[in-house]
């Protein structure tokens, strides 16, 4: 019997020990799966961050030359007025040619960068694109609700408006 009982002990002892490995490997397989989790949360965080900082990036490199464009809008809108001046038959003053390449190289350099002038006259009136000055009646039944005049163009760059066109809206 003392023979049994010593196997006993041993059995149970083999069986405890069992047991503790067995509850050691699975509180090592929770770690490993809570382990595994984190990792796959920080990967997707670090995704993330990494798509919009290069979507930041890139909204930042299309209007990178926003402030300078904006600065220059009103030598553009000068040039204009000088240049509609200059094209009126009955006005005395002439664009010269020198002045015509300047006009035409920073129109077409602004363009480059992205920058586009907006038509509003003659459009219908949209607040999201125009900034109303005044309205007066209107000259004719169908420009009713639309752009009579265009105190100041309009641009956009790159599809974003930096300058809002200021209009005459008849009504």
């Amino acid at each position: 019997m003392a023979k049994k009982s010593k196997e006993e002990k041993a059995i149970a002892k083999l069986e405890k020990q069992i047991e503790e490995l067995t509850q050691q490997l699975e509180e090592k397989e929770a770690e490993n799966l809570e382990s595994k989790d984190k990792h796959l949360r920080l990967y997707a965080e670090f995704e993330n961050f990494r798509k919009r900082t290069n979507k930041e990036r890139l909204e930042l490199m299309s209007t990178a030359a926003e402030s300078t464009l904006k600065s220059l809008l009103p030598v553009l809108d000068d040039f204009d007025r000088a240049k509609s001046s200059a094209d009126n038959d009955e006005s005395v003053e002439q664009f010269s040619e020198g002045v015509q390449l300047v006009y035409d190289k920073l129109k077409s350099n602004m363009a480059t960068l992205g920058l586009v002038s907006m038509e509003s006259t003659h459009e219908v009136f949209d607040p999201e694109l125009h900034e109303a000055v005044t309205d007066i009646p209107a000259p004719t039944e169908d420009l009713k609700g639309k752009v009579i005049d265009t105190i100041e163009k309009g641009y956009k760059l790159n599809d974003k408006i930096i300058r809002y066109a200021k209009v005459v809206v008849g009504k």
